[in-house]
């Protein structure tokens, strides 16, 4: 592994930009996006420019150079990876150069990536080394709205990524699992968790899931709908709608469900949530049957998700 050397800084002190992006795809994908020419020349480029050249050799040591069209001045950037953890981790060491050629800043772009809730968390952190003066103030000021466009045009990539672009490739996978949580409170108190508004969207989504509610309701009955749509942070909208198959109250929620990111559906599911009063204590049994359509690769982050929302709920019951 290559040593980095934070310290080394030459012209003005520019502080570290730092930024997080929730994307709604596994880790490989993302880090696909990262270490691919072809996907670089699409995404890495904030709004108001295009790549029409790019070089990335993704292992350390190896090339990771692009150039970048404003209008018809060409920007070239030139840098190597210095860290390379496949899924988890990449750390660049770039040199960005103006139009005439002139060094304009040496950063380290340090770039985490993690499974969260329905995708994969990206942490970046840009540590400037060597700044030029004249372009100091600019990247304090407006550094990060670069890197807010540059991952919007990510978050699209990724999208395209995950839902095969504009040509459907016509699949179904299917999957089942099973999850059991033991919560320490009485079974009339999960229950209300799980059927009745106000408690249910204490833990299922909203704000501090990084996730902006834009339409929400439920009819807990046989026959009722559920729908719950909003939009996460960095633009794609999820929408989740059911219909409750069978209630028993207090033992047994079955329910099926559709799931759309933006336009495009990409699965449908078969829920069933048992639940059993233990003293003062209750245990939900989830059980999920269902299929993946049209190239949507889930690879196990339906199953990570719901797990998520289980633990949320439980957290949600010491309110």
């Amino acid at each position: 592994m290559a040593t980095i050397d934070k310290a080394a800084q030459s012209g003005p002190h520019v502080a570290p930009l730092k930024l997080t992006r929730m994307l709604h795809a596994r880790p490989e994908t993302v880090f696909e996006a990262w270490t691919t020419a072809e996907h670089i020349k699409r995404w890495f480029s904030p709004e108001g420019s295009i790549i029409p050249e790019a070089e990335v050799d993704a292992r350390v040591g190896g090339v990771f150079a692009f150039m970048m069209l404003f209008g018809a001045e060409e920007h070239w950037t030139r840098g190597v990876f210095v860290e390379l953890t496949p899924v988890t981790r990449l750390v660049l060491d770039l040199q960005a150069f103006g139009g005439d050629g002139r060094l304009m800043f040496r950063a380290l772009t340090e770039v985490d990536f993690s499974e969260a809730p329905g995708g994969t968390r990206v942490d970046v952190v840009q540590s400037f080394r060597e700044v030029d003066p004249e372009i100091a103030e600019a990247i304090a000021a407006h550094g990060g709205e670069g890197w807010g466009s540059t991952l919007d045009k990510l978050e699209a990539e990724v999208a395209g990524m995950v839902t095969g672009g504009e040509t459907v490739q016509r699949s179904a996978a299917h999957a089942t699992f099973h999850l059991t949580r033991t919560y320490p409170a009485p079974v009339e108190r999960v229950w209300r968790a799980l059927t009745v508004p106000e408690h249910k969207y204490k833990w299922f989504g909203g704000e501090s899931q990084g996730w902006e509610p834009l339409e929400r309701h439920m009819d807990v009955r046989v026959g009722g709908a559920e729908r719950d749509k909003g939009r996460w942070k960095g633009g794609v909208v999820s929408t989740f709608d059911a219909i409750y198959l069978d209630i028993v109250p207090h033992q047994r929620l079955v329910y099926s469900y559709v799931m759309h990111l933006d336009d495009k559906k990409i699965s449908v599911s078969l829920a069933t949530m048992e639940l059993r009063a233990e003293g003062g204590k209750t245990t939900l049994a989830v059980t999920e049957q269902g299929v993946f359509l049209d190239g949507y690769d889930d690879a196990g982050s339906r199953e990570h998700g719901t797990g998520f929302l289980l633990d949320a709920l439980g957290a949600s019951l010491s309110d």
